[in-house]
């Protein structure tokens, strides 16, 4: 019996700072989307329902909650992508289904990553291996619309990730009343401009995530 109350001593402390965590970054990710990286980090404290000092004990800088937004962010999107081409026997419908849940996932907060000012490399392995997993999940939900037919080949997974990444985001001074529904609407015409037949001809060539990195000044 003291055993297991000294067990209960020793998890119940970890289980608290794993929800504190998980709750910074919920919270840093909805003000990345809004405000971008330079959100105050006393605001993502704030909303987080914790104070400064437990934010600062989970992530010393500024940076290594930016990598675990990102890191997170990317995972969930590549979940939707793997369970969109698990469960949609269409594959414009798996692609369509994938972009509205990595909006609904928050994917404007990977603007950062599109950035070549963010660069920590004390994170780097798992950041690669996320971003490797996430190329590789919409690689293949779009080579299998290639395949049949439905997507014009025109446009690559930089093309698609940069729109999903912005089209998520509240515009300036908006307020973010109601932007939902109209990132959905925006989204859905969006991939209405993804659908063959193309209706025009795309200025300069696919973009990947490599050449948004490099383009980013």
């Amino acid at each position: 019996m003291a055993a297991e109350s000294e067990a209960r001593r020793v998890t119940r402390p970890r289980a608290d700072a794993l929800r504190n965590r998980e709750r910074i970054v919920a919270a840093a990710r909805e003000m990345f989307v809004e405000y971008g990286p330079e959100a105050p980090l006393d605001e993502i404290a704030r909303r987080a329902g914790i104070g400064n000092a437990t934010l600062y004990r989970h992530f010393a800088d500024r940076n290594a909650l930016i990598h675990d937004v990102v890191v997170s962010v990317m995972a969930r999107i590549s979940d939707q992508a793997e369970q969109a081409a698990a469960e949609e026997p269409d594959p414009f419908a798996a692609l369509r289904r994938f972009v509205h849940a990595a909006a609904d996932e928050r994917a404007g907060a990977l603007c950062p990553i599109l950035s070549s000012g963010f660069d920590d490399d004390r994170g780097r392995p798992v950041l690669d291996a996320e971003r490797a997993r996430l190329k590789g999940a919409v690689e293949g939900l779009m080579r299998r619309a290639w395949e049949s037919g439905q997507l014009r080949t025109d446009v690559g997974v930089g093309d698609l990730m940069v729109a999903l990444s912005q089209l998520s985001r509240p515009l300036p001074g908006s307020g973010c009343l109601n932007m939902d529904q109209f990132a959905r609407r925006h989204l859905q015409l969006f991939l209405d401009g993804l659908e063959t037949p193309a209706r025009s001809e795309l200025a300069g060539s696919a973009a990947t995530l490599e050449d948004l990195r490099r383009a980013t000044p």
